[in-house]
């Protein structure tokens, strides 16, 4: 079965340069492209496809919406097999239901203001936490890059599985550019206590255990692929943020866990998704 490519639209720019990354992700992988607008309300409120169709905001309609990301996608890759479909959903949910059926998700991130242009919109947390398949959501404003940045893997424990090194490997081949694999350790804390008999020992073996990590994850990765490995000391979080700042993608795996609000993310995926310049992919794992 010839999967697609699934993007989420609502006529934002944010979602418009979905319609961008995901038509792209749709031609190198040589798969059909479907865009998606689901609304439970008919009508859609805003100015920039109004702009586009030549229609006051309130007249502007689910299909006219669809019809302006029809033209987008096509703009630059004409030869897409390519469909189209408004749905009468919450957008989170006929999202993360068209996802059964896709193999990958493309969402954009929509910041109304200076303080939560910086947060993650909850329609793509949402799709991020519950989609069958991996979900790359956009970060960082527009990309202005002459040529496309690296794709950056985090080994992070037990939540970097094959999926997810599978998935940065066959990015990075399909775009050409290096993986580079990284793993963040924590010093223990009596090792700052400046003891002789407690410097450096504890450290050290924290950094050679996130190195073997990093060997062990990427030991079924084509050696035709260029790779690097990097240890890095602190949180988790804060070391992939930092890793994303000069990156073209930064790749996150993801066990899902239930809790008092349905299925959750991982404190590290849920961080990055936040606070990364980059785009950000997740990539759900099975046990």
């Amino acid at each position: 079965m010839d999967l697609p490519v699934l993007v989420g639209v609502d006529g934002s720019e944010e979602s418009l340069r979905a319609v961008d990354r995901g038509a792209e992700e749709a031609a190198l992988r040589g798969a059909p492209l479907r865009l998606v607008y689901a609304s439970l309300w008919e009508r859609y409120e805003g100015s920039l496809i109004a702009q586009e169709v030549g229609k006051p905001a309130e007249e502007v309609m689910g299909q006219d919406i669809m019809d302006a990301a029809e033209r987008r996608a096509r703009r630059h890759h004409p030869e897409l097999r390519l469909t189209t479909s408004v749905l009468a959903d919450e957008p989170s949910f006929g999202l993360v239901n068209e996802s059964s059926t896709a193999r990958l998700v493309v969402v954009g991130c929509r910041g109304r203001n200076a303080v939560t242009e910086l947060l993650l919109g909850s329609v793509s947390l949402s799709v991020a936490a519950r989609a069958h398949c991996p979900v790359i959501v956009l970060r960082g404003g527009p990309e202005r890059r002459t040529t496309p940045g690296r794709v950056v893997l985090g080994v992070a424990g037990k939540d970097a599985g094959p999926a997810a090194v599978r998935f940065a490997a066959e990015e990075a081949a399909l775009r050409g550019v290096p993986l580079e694999a990284v793993r963040a350790w924590r010093r223990p804390a009596h090792s700052a206590t400046g003891h002789p008999l407690l410097a450096g020992g504890p450290a050290q073996a924290q950094e050679q255990e996130a190195a073997e990590a990093l060997e062990e994850a990427l030991r079924d990765v084509s050696e035709g692929l260029e790779q690097h490995r990097r240890t890095a000391e602190g949180h988790a979080r804060d070391v992939l943020v930092d890793a994303s700042r000069d990156a073209g993608l930064l790749v996150v795996g993801a066990r899902r866990r239930t809790g008092r609000f349905g299925l959750q993310l991982g404190r590290v995926a849920h961080g990055v998704l936040h606070h990364a310049a980059c785009p950000v992919a997740v990539v759900p794992e099975t046990d």
